[in-house]
């Protein structure tokens, strides 16, 4: 019947299937999970190890990083950069002499643990950055940190923040002129400059810390100075040989010391 055999073609061409075309749909989806994950503001992963005396940095694309696991072993290190600023952890293990280190950076970070279990010697940094000639100190990273349980012969945390750089070093004073023949006298010799001042030490963090009631006060150390101040510069003298009958400049004045930063605070709360 002309009617059921254009219903039969109609039905065919529907549902003809096409690998070509599913390949290519396949390919576009998996670029655009992947592209989504990059991007994502949120990151969740089930374990992360940072292997013995090694050095491993997060990927600062998410500010917010969930993990069930997180594991540095001994003397490992976990780079944590500035853009992350919120951390959960379902089971943070440290082995002995183990870092995780917090980049400076302008946001608080906060990090939340389910359970931990830290080695000897294992420490959590949040310290500021040191200063620089073109570049001021950067102050300790405020920190909340809330471990819900913990087992632990100490927690450590260093929040200090970053020293200032000294101050520039003075030059010599050059020699004076020799004497001319008409006037026969030599000029004097120039002075040393002075040293520059140095500069400032930048904050130590605010720190807050949730703890269980059950772990010792005795067991926590948290420090939190701020940052030492920046030497002057060292002053100069003027150059030994002048020209004959001529005064010596004299020496520079050594540059004058910056101020340390002031100290953070620490608050202790227990859950």
């Amino acid at each position: 019947m002309p009617g059921a055999t254009g219903a039969k073609s109609f039905c065919s061409a529907s549902f003809t299937f096409n690998p070509s075309a599913v390949r290519l749909q396949g390919t576009l989806m998996r670029k655009l999970v992947l592209l989504a994950a990059l991007f994502s503001p949120l990151a969740m992963a089930q374990a992360i190890i940072v292997a013995p005396h090694s050095l491993m940095r997060l990927p600062g694309n998410s500010s917010v990083l969930q993990v069930e696991r997180l594991e540095v072993a001994d003397y490992g290190t976990l780079l944590i950069p500035a853009g992350i600023d919120d951390v959960k952890i379902g089971e943070l293990v440290l082995g002995h002499e183990a870092r995780i280190a917090i980049v400076p950076g302008v946001q608080a970070f906060n990090l939340v643990v389910v359970h931990g279990e830290f080695g000897t010697g294992s420490q959590i940094t949040a310290r500021g950055a040191p200063g620089t000639f073109e570049k001021p100190a950067l102050p300790g990273r405020n920190l909340t940190l809330r471990l819900q349980s913990l087992n632990a012969e100490q927690l450590s945390i260093d929040a200090r923040g970053g020293a200032g750089s000294p101050g520039y070093a003075g030059l010599d004073g050059g020699t004076g002129e020799e004497p001319g023949c008409t006037w026969g006298q030599a000029g004097r010799g120039y002075s040393g400059d002075s040293g520059g001042n140095g500069h400032d030490g930048a904050a130590g963090a605010q720190v807050r810390l949730e703890l269980p009631q059950s772990f010792p006060a005795e067991r926590i150390k948290v420090n939190v100075a701020g940052g030492a101040a920046g030497k002057g510069g060292a002053s100069k003298g003027c150059i030994v040989y002048r020209a004959d009958g001529g005064k010596p400049g004299r020496p520079g004045e050594p540059g004058l010391p910056g101020v340390a930063g002031p100290a953070g605070s620490l608050i202790l709360q227990r859950l």
